[in-house]
């Protein structure tokens, strides 16, 4: 189970979501029973009956940036640039951490300009990242949200960049609050104000955490044994009051339910050894894979992942390997829709 290839499966390329559904919880829904393997099919909005009043939903309210901007270099090249460290870069640094493609290599020095006055400098390069101090603009997060695109993953396909398309509404989910992600926690594109109303009429309490999804979730596992590989890290925050009713909840025989990895990864990472929640903010950088014993989460709303992903790892160590992969060939049998515009599971 520590084989690179234990998490490797075979995904026809029209299974791929290339857009939402027409209607978010209108997706198909897979629930799996980590117990007894048994899988059952629904919709999404059937999830209002799969939840049992007594469970507690933990979101996470990280927003997508239109980090990705296009720009030129002195001599007229274009170069695509992706922020990787938003937070940093509004909240004084002016600097980020990014990535660039061009048709040749950029050194310190190299000045890129954009649309909207904007200007950027490459002030060095580390780790296959380049640091960006950014300038020409009184207010560099407006002229981003003005000229930016969404970074869309790329195995969804897009002709002309963003705009026709929607993604900017699409790709962010309904309690999308706090800017920082550049990809979206995407199993909670899946509800609607209406679904999360009625959810909180049955009485079932929704909780919002913070983790700010990075590029690195896109970044392949390079090594053979998987417990050789190391995660990149996240910003996270979860509020004092918020810890405090988690734990309350949990350590009251609640069931606490994550909607999507992030929000896994970031309850275990901040859960202590007596079982409470800490409140707080800092880096996320837990690698959960076969063998990690859960703490906190009690079930998972997640979509279906990549091969041989850190995800599809995550989800195999909450329901077994086996269960999963078996999982996943019923939903491809099915025709599910997968990865980040696709279907969902509920893992129970």
């Amino acid at each position: 189970m520590y084989h690179i290839e234990d998490y490797n499966y075979s995904l026809p390329n029209e299974l791929i979501a290339q857009h939402p559904a027409v209607e978010r919880d209108r997706s198909r829904l897979l629930r799996l029973d980590r117990k007894t393997g048994i899988v059952a099919h629904h919709r999404f909005e059937d999830i209002l009956s799969l939840l049992a009043p007594s469970d507690l939903l933990v979101v996470n309210n990280t927003r997508v940036i239109p980090a990705r901007l296009i720009g030129k270099k002195p001599t007229g090249g274009r170069v695509e640039l992706l922020i990787l460290d938003y937070p940093g870069l509004v909240n004084g640094a002016a600097e980020s951490d990014c990535l660039l493609k061009t048709s040749k290599a950029v050194r310190p020095g190299t000045r890129i300009t954009f649309d909207g006055g904007l200007e950027a400098e490459v002030k060095g390069r580390a780790n296959g990242t380049f640091r960006i101090r950014f300038s020409g603009t009184d207010d560099i997060e407006q002229t981003i949200e003005a000229i930016g695109r969404v970074p869309l993953p790329p195995y969804i396909k897009r002709n002309n960049g963003d705009g026709a398309s929607g993604d900017r509404a699409t790709y962010q989910t309904v309690y999308a609050r706090e800017k920082g992600a550049v990809a979206a926690p995407t199993a909670g594109l899946h509800f609607t104000p209406r679904l999360l109303e009625k959810i909180r009429g049955r009485g079932i309490r929704v909780e919002e955490i913070t983790l700010h999804v990075g590029y690195g979730t896109f970044f392949p596992v390079k090594v053979t044994d998987i417990r050789e590989h190391r995660m990149h890290s996240e910003f996270f925050r979860i509020s004092e009051a918020v810890a405090r009713r988690i734990t309350r909840h949990r350590k009251a025989g609640g069931r606490v339910v994550a909607v999507g990895t992030t929000c896994v990864r970031t309850l275990e990472y901040a859960t202590d050894s007596s079982g409470a929640i800490q409140a707080g903010g800092g880096s996320c950088d837990l690698f959960i894979r076969p063998g990690y014993r859960f703490q906190t989460v009690g079930a998972m709303i997640t979509n279906f992942h990549l091969p041989k992903s850190t995800l599809i790892m995550l989800v195999s160590a909450f329901a077994g390997r086996e269960k999963v992969m078996a999982a996943y060939r019923e939903a491809i049998a099915e025709n599910y829709r997968f990865y980040s515009y696709g279907d969902a599971m509920f893992i129970q």
